[in-house]
């Protein structure tokens, strides 16, 4: 069986690529940390919409939990195949870098950054031995621009963007694709705090995105016809940044 598994899957962005994966035909793996109501909600639109998946939860910045939970399913379950990987878990703690505490720094790190390293080493092997993968990490124009009060953010990302081009020139005469996606403003609760009318005013399209943007791209990367492409990071921002 054919799988998908999303990190952070149960609302925002997380949501709608999970739900594009069941789409796709993928049996898709909804992981979260604590917010299961929302994580089997994502799971019940799945199968309203015809797909199927499981709920697997487990803090992607613990990589004792991704190795106990996330390896022991995939020991558990030799006969589900983990074809599609989208790193999309993440959270933000803003501040200006002279007032940013070292929690601040470490934790944002450690929930952006370290998990891709983690959970991508363990789902990896299975994509060498089929010799076929998609891997698809979620990022931001946070990690391409650089934005004030995002310093720690910012660095994560553009760690992961580092790791995504090395990681592709490793993988690639193994049929397996590694991208990353770039998230500009997009309507979700990380970015409910922002002046959405004001910020607005700066996107050339004058809008904010949808997740559904978001997902539609990682689709297509995570494709059989986009195997010609990776090391690439696509940009979702309206034009904002080029």
């Amino acid at each position: 069986m054919k799988c998908a598994l999303v990190t952070g899957g149960s609302r925002g962005i997380g949501k709608a690529i999970c739900l594009k994966m069941a789409e796709m035909g993928y049996y898709v793996l909804v992981n979260y940390k604590s917010n299961e109501a929302e994580a089997a909600a994502t799971l019940s639109q799945i199968r309203m919409n015809g797909g199927d998946g499981e709920l697997l939860p487990f803090d992607v910045s613990s990589k004792d939990q991704v190795k106990r939970l996330l390896g022991g399913w995939i020991e558990a379950n030799p006969e589900k195949y983990i074809e599609i990987l989208v790193n999309n878990a993440g959270i933000r703690e803003d501040s200006l870098l002279f007032y940013m505490t070292d929690e601040q720094w470490e934790n944002v790190l450690k929930s952006n950054l370290d998990p891709v390293f983690y959970i991508t080493r363990l789902v990896l092997n299975g994509m060498l031995l089929k010799k076929y993968g998609r891997i698809v990490n979620i990022v931001s124009l946070s990690g391409l621009k650089g934005l004030p009060g995002q310093t720690n953010y910012s660095a994560a990302k553009a760690g992961v963007i580092g790791a995504t081009k090395a990681l592709a020139q490793e993988v690639g005469r193994h049929g397996i694709t590694v991208n990353a996606v770039a998230p500009g403003l997009i309507k979700t609760d990380m970015t409910e705090d922002m002046e959405e009318n004001e910020m607005k005013k700066l996107i050339p399209v004058r809008r904010f995105g949808l997740p559904e943007e978001v997902a539609h791209a990682v689709g297509f990367l995570a494709s059989r016809e986009s195997a010609y492409i990776t090391a690439e990071v696509l940009s979702i921002n309206g034009g904002l940044y080029s």
